[in-house]
């Protein structure tokens, strides 16, 4: 059975790519390495193992210079940031999801033992020398306030945030919803059956089963 690396080399070929985007399925244990209990009831996809994310050939496929983002729950950071050295790349700060009701208040609906989550990370590293992003990075502030969506579904508004601070080639790793212009790649495609034939990139995600 080809395993999700070779898939994702296979998937890229030779091309190289200046922004990465990833939104790994992570595992939530707790001290006794079992599955922590309040994230159990809400696990509707499969997830990979921390060893699994860390054997992604990332560093293969990034360009010498080049922007990794890359989501992780509040608490998992320590384990987000060691994927992202064994990717090659160099933490440099943070972008924070606050998610919002429709109201503009805080959504309580999070879960956590020690505070209700609100906020999700996106973690921002480089790799190569003189990687700061464009001017339009250095503008925006390092918060997204927007309301949550379908479960696990990042906010729309990171791909335009991410497309006016790093430059292409971009490519999303563990994509479920199609971008037009990126490279995409995951084993869920819930955008399939969308006409975008007319984009000579459509965000046509490679998963496993369509291949």
């Amino acid at each position: 059975m080809e395993t999700a690396a070779a898939h994702l080399l296979r998937h890229v070929g030779s091309e190289r790519f200046s922004t990465v985007l990833a939104d790994p399925p992570w595992q939530f244990t707790n001290r006794t390495g079992k599955m922590a209990p309040e994230h159990k009831r809400l696990r509707r996809y499969a997830t990979m193992t921390l060893a699994e994310i860390n054997e992604l050939p990332v560093a293969a496929i990034a360009a010498e210079r080049a922007h990794l983002y890359l989501w992780v729950p509040n608490a998992l950071l320590p384990e987000g940031l060691g994927v992202m050295t064994r990717w090659g790349f160099t933490y440099k700060t943070n972008i924070v999801w606050y998610k919002v009701r429709k109201d503009g208040g805080p959504d309580r609906r999070g879960v956590g033992f020690y505070f209700r989550n609100v906020t999700e990370l996106l973690l921002f590293g480089v790799r190569g020398q003189g990687m700061r992003t464009r001017s339009a990075g250095r503008r925006l502030p390092n918060m997204l306030a927007t309301c949550k969506r379908e479960h696990s579904r990042k906010p729309d508004e990171h791909y335009a945030m991410i497309e006016s601070c790093s430059w292409g080639p971009y490519l999303e790793l563990f994509a479920r919803h199609r971008r037009r212009g990126w490279c995409q790649w995951g084993d869920e495609d819930l955008d399939r059956g969308q006409d975008l034939a007319s984009d000579p990139r459509p965000g046509l995600i490679a998963t496993p089963a369509a291949d």
